[in-house]
């Protein structure tokens, strides 16, 4: 997990509006949200997995086939 030094907008009652962070806790932040989502996909993958496994040389036969090509 990534340590954040955030700064805070307050307005004039000193209610936060806002914040600011270094632009490298920034982007760290997104990466962990991409693994996070990468995870998520994967396991919505692995629910839906029925055990059926194809071969690639009749994935590309296949697919050949289908886009017209011989």
């Amino acid at each position: 997990m990534t340590t954040l030094n955030p700064q805070y907008i307050t307005d004039k009652n000193g209610n936060k509006t806002a914040v600011i962070l270094k632009i490298e806790e920034y982007h760290k932040i997104l990466e962990e949200l991409e693994d996070i989502e990468d995870i998520i996909i994967y396991d919505e993958a692995k629910k839906e997995d029925d055990g059926t496994r194809v071969e690639i040389r009749e994935y590309l036969k296949n697919r050949k086939t289908t886009n017209g090509e011989v």
